[in-house]
């Protein structure tokens, strides 16, 4: 039986959410072996140490186009909307991009902040990594819901991608500051 969030099974849908889980577990099969296994490239001599701000740069971009967005749609602009909402999947999709790079040649970055900013740090940490992984699934289903121009379960998804989204683009700029400031 379909809800509102898994819609009735066509052929091309049956296709989608295959490709939707394999993109998915993919991604998130390989940002744990890089940040659980991967401890930076040997004799990686490059410095990096501007990416993580550029990082930030990209999350805050696409915190405000998310909100854009959703101001756009919400007074009917739709057209803006998709432009708006294209240009936040590309800005955390650069965000990505970014990430992976700097951490798979840096590794880890060490928080070393302690008392009271330390569990404020884990907790904004832990769940900005939780709540991450659900965003790429959920976008890309987002897309295929406004492709096939199913608005309604569209609608219904972004109700709870939409905040999640924001969280995650709006805690990976506090991570970043939070780093700067004790690391």
């Amino acid at each position: 039986m379909a809800t509102a969030l898994t819609p009735p099974a066509s052929s091309s849908d049956k296709s989608f959410f295959t490709f939707n889980a394999i993109v998915s577990v993919v991604a998130l099969s390989f940002l744990g072996w890089l940040l659980l296994v991967h401890r930076g490239a040997a004799g990686a001599n490059t410095n990096l140490s501007f990416m993580p701000a550029i990082n930030a740069t990209f999350n805050a971009l696409a915190g405000v186009l998310l909100v854009a967005g959703y101001v756009a749609i919400r007074s009917g602009r739709r057209a803006l909307h998709q432009r708006l909402m294209v240009s936040a999947f590309a800005a955390s999709g650069l965000f990505l991009v970014c990430y992976v790079g700097y951490h798979y040649l840096h590794g880890d970055t060490k928080f070393t902040g302690e008392g009271a900013v330390r569990p404020v740090y884990f907790f904004i940490l832990i769940t900005h990594v939780v709540l991450s992984m659900g965003v790429l699934p959920m976008a890309l289903t987002s897309f295929y819901l406004a492709s096939r121009q199913r608005f309604a379960q569209h609608k219904k998804l972004n109700r709870v991608l939409l905040p999640i989204w924001l969280y995650v683009s709006v805690t990976g700029v506090a991570i970043f500051f939070l780093l700067r400031a004790h690391s």
